[in-house]
């Protein structure tokens, strides 16, 4: 397809995104408390290794290695100024693994900090997504998601930020894991608000992410249809709950089996890309994607990375 924009993002198909990185990270060693994005630089052949498992895997959409890249996240692991340098080198990662079989989705995780409780200034936080979405963009990226937010005055921060550093298509991601019926997010927003900034914002796609697991979402999906068609649905859940083994390991409960269950309903709900988060692996994806080729086989394929 041709380079993919703001105008032109609608136009994507049904589509298998990736999975976790974090978990695929840890996997490979490393101390549990060494933040994985510090490895674009120190080991980036590991992280290209994830990044490839997934797209041998099937998935069209991958991410990037950057999701605590941004300089507040980065100065509690002494590494404040390296946000752009590992932003740009997770990019180029991604790229690399994708080449022309997939699109690289630049990764945008919270601050740590709560915008709406005045612990980070607005200006402030936008400034410090402003610099992380240049230097995706810098690095390769196709378009970005903005995941696992919880605060909407966050979100609203990052997403103005990211439309003003780049010309990338940009969506936003919410992670819905409180409240009673386990659909508002830590800070109590609900779908319907998130649906809401994303639109109003000027987002591509808005979705959800980590959270609870991908039978739940299913629910939360349709929340998020019910606000408009004109947004496409992204969900990426978990893969279920982690357990604890008996040796101190830790595994999560959802096979990819549940994953290939949950996508009927997920298409049927109106969710354009689909994939895990936490605990999820290649073998998640690859389940994702034979459950939509026996959705809609003509679409199998159908999306390449931006020429």
């Amino acid at each position: 397809m041709d380079k993919l924009t703001r105008e032109n993002f609608n136009r994507l198909p049904l589509t298998a995104t990736d999975g976790a990185w974090g978990t695929e990270l840890m996997k490979l060693g490393g101390a549990s408390a060494e933040l994985k994005d510090l490895w674009n630089v120190s080991a980036p052949d590991k992280v290209l290794q994830v990044a490839r498992s997934y797209v041998n895997a099937g998935a069209r959409i991958i991410l990037t290695n950057t999701f605590s890249s941004n300089r507040v996240t980065l100065e509690r692991h002494r590494a404040s100024g390296r946000s752009a340098e590992l932003s740009r080198a997770g990019a180029a990662i991604s790229r690399q693994a994708a080449a022309d079989r997939a699109l690289v989705f630049g990764s945008i995780g919270p601050t740590g900090k709560l915008v709406s409780l005045k612990q980070l200034d607005i200006a402030e936080a936008e400034a410090v997504f402003a610099e992380q979405a240049a230097a995706l963009a810098a690095g390769g990226a196709d378009a970005l998601v903005i995941e696992t937010m919880a605060d909407l005055e966050e979100a609203k921060a990052a997403l103005r930020a990211c439309l003003r550093a780049c010309d990338l298509p940009v969506g936003v991601s919410f992670t819905f894991d409180s409240g009673k019926e386990k659909n508002r997010t830590m800070m109590g927003v609900t779908a319907a608000q998130a649906w809401k900034a994303a639109r109003e914002g000027g987002a591509s796609f808005v979705g959800a992410n980590c959270g609870i697991g991908i039978d739940a979402y299913v629910k939360l999906a349709r929340e998020l249809a019910q606000c408009g068609s004109d947004l496409p649905l992204w969900i990426k859940g978990n893969a279920g709950r982690p357990v604890m083994a008996a040796d101190g390991s830790t595994h999560y409960n959802a096979g990819p089996e549940d994953f290939s269950r949950a996508v009927p309903e997920l298409v049927a709900a109106g969710v354009r890309f689909i994939g895990g988060c936490c605990g999820s692996t290649p073998a998640h994806v690859a389940a994702i994607v034979a459950a939509i080729e026996n959705i809609r086989p003509s679409e199998s394929g159908a999306l390449s990375a931006a020429s």
